[in-house]
């Protein structure tokens, strides 16, 4: 089995949120990134944990707005893999 890399489908993610000035709602975001990953609900629980990314509640939902954490936003050495 092919090994993720976490740490770049963190980066496409961010990319896309600077892209957007740093805020996308859910449904877009997942849109814009489906042809290069699959998932990106628990990725953007991980990068909330972390302080990169904001949105109400644990995990977004289809109505969720993600938002780009300004101070954080090229801090990913902070994820493990």
């Amino acid at each position: 089995m092919e090994q993720i890399d976490l740490k770049a489908e963190y980066e496409e993610i961010l990319e896309a949120l600077k892209n957007n000035r740093g805020e996308m709602d859910y449904k877009t975001l997942t849109e814009t990134l489906a042809d290069k990953f699959e998932g990106i609900r628990l990725r953007l629980k991980t990068m909330k944990e972390k302080g990169l990314v904001d949105f109400e509640g644990v995990v977004p939902s289809f109505n969720s707005i993600i938002t780009l954490v300004k101070e954080k936003e090229s801090d990913i050495s902070r994820i493990d893999k």
